[in-house]
């Protein structure tokens, strides 16, 4: 394994970390969406990652699998004198759990800074590997 290879691994780390932000960031945007125009509410999005082992023909690392929806049902509240209510009097709103976002959030913006700092220090040890040898 070459020390370059970590600097791939973190790399690719970063930006599974970083499409993750970004599904985390629409899915908070649309907590409170209501049914659209086709009926349906907003579902909230989940990222999968998949490593890629070491040794493998592709560069070793993760990458992002699928963002599959969420299948849990959205909430549904009663108020008749909405203009998106049903037949019933009820309004769909996103299946989004706020709470669950912003965990989702701050896990995934550790793992983005830790494998940034992974590289700081990487770069670091090469330089000082360096300077060895002059």
């Amino acid at each position: 394994m070459s020390m370059f290879s970590i600097f791939n691994v973190s790399g690719s780390a970063i930006s599974a970390q970083s499409q993750r932000l970004n599904v985390v960031a629409s899915n908070l945007a649309n907590v409170d969406a209501v049914a659209g125009p086709d009926g349906q509410a907003y579902k909230a999005r989940q990222v999968l990652f998949q490593t890629t082992p070491m040794g493998s023909d592709a560069a070793a690392g993760v990458r992002v699998r699928s963002i599959e929806e969420s299948q849990v049902p959205g909430r549904r509240v009663f108020d008749p004198s909405h203009p998106s209510a049903d037949g019933e009097g009820y309004v769909n709103h996103s299946n989004v759990n706020a709470v669950e976002e912003m965990v989702n959030m701050i896990s995934a913006s550790r793992s983005y800074q830790n494998n940034v700092e992974v590289m700081n220090t990487a770069k670091t040890l090469l330089l000082k590997t360096l300077q060895m040898g002059q």
